[in-house]
């Protein structure tokens, strides 16, 4: 087994679910569990594959994908937070209907067919002298901007969270929203901000599948990477540097299991194809228990209530 091979794949692999746990770490930060996001990846993934496919462009694609996440997440946002409806069951009524949604349309445009449409998939950009050092600069500097972006926003959401007035402020809303609003800060606009941002990033997430991963789109494209993007979240114990880590290892995880499968063709591969949701599982297992997240998480705020 090539391990160069191995952890180019992994940084891969990691860049979907690391930019969709980055969109549940802000949703979280403001008091929003957000379980849609696989719902808001399938609409990512089918709305920047159809705008890569018609122009021929994949960064038109990733914004596309961003704006479907967006509209798709203001129906989560508008139930949650206007309403103050559960948040969990419209989340999974996120999941149900927006790649229920995404198939209806591919299927509209692009008819029934045993053969998938194919557009243009997003090529590498090297950075100049430091794509020539040995092992890191294949793996970390040649890549394609989507995988630089997401490594980036790490480093912005640390710095944003926790060396800025208005993330402290941010994170108030997320841990005691009354005590917040008593100093000035919108609390409704702060939650539409995170929605907005939450729905942008998980978009292109989605959006990363099919213009930088593979260049169609088919039901179960996102096979689950929410899910393990919510579970990053919580491996990573609300932070951006936690988050980052745990993406990295479900990516390899998952980098791992399709090496196995053609190492051991004998091995039924959906035995392999169980090893990144296994890691899952036992990661929110051993972690997930020891540290609970923002205070406020997961419960619907009414400003008239005492």
């Amino acid at each position: 087994m090539n391990i160069t091979e191995l952890l180019l794949s992994t940084v891969r692999m990691a860049t979907p679910i690391l930019l969709v746990a980055l969109a549940e770490l802000y949703s979280e930060r403001a008091g929003l569990v957000n379980i849609g996001l696989d719902g808001i990846m399938s609409f990512g993934a089918l709305t920047g594959f159809m705008v890569c496919f018609l122009t021929g462009s994949p960064y038109l694609g990733i914004l596309a994908g961003a704006c479907g996440g967006i509209l798709v997440n203001m129906i989560y946002a508008y139930c949650t937070i206007s309403l103050c409806a559960e948040q969990i069951v419209y989340g999974m009524a996120v999941n149900i209907f927006a790649p229920a949604v995404a198939s209806f349309i591919y299927r509209i445009y692009f008819g029934v067919s045993s053969t998938l449409a194919q557009g243009s998939l997003m090529k590498t950009i090297a950075v100049p002298g430091l794509k020539n050092l040995p092992f890191l600069g294949k793996l970390l500097f040649d890549q394609t901007p989507m995988v630089y972006f997401a490594y980036l926003m790490v480093a912005v959401t640390a710095v944003f969270f926790n060396r800025t007035k208005a993330g402290l402020n941010y994170k108030a809303v997320g841990e005691y929203p009354k005590a917040a609003e008593t100093l000035g800060i919108n609390v409704i606009r702060q939650k539409y901000l995170a929605c907005i941002i939450c729905g942008a990033l998980a978009g292109i997430g989605g959006a990363y599948l099919t213009t930088c991963y593979v260049n169609t789109y088919s039901d179960g494209v996102v096979a689950g990477r929410g899910f393990i993007a919510l579970s990053a979240v919580i491996f990573g114990r609300w932070s951006s540097g936690g988050v980052l880590l745990a993406c990295l290892l479900f990516g390899f995880c998952d980098a791992l299991q399709l090496r196995l499968q053609i190492m051991s063709t004998a091995t039924p591969y959906q035995m392999f194809q169980m090893i990144p949701y296994v890691c899952t599982l036992v990661a929110l297992a051993v972690f997930g228990i020891k540290k609970a997240g923002p205070k406020a998480n997961g419960k619907p705020y009414m400003r008239e209530e005492r």
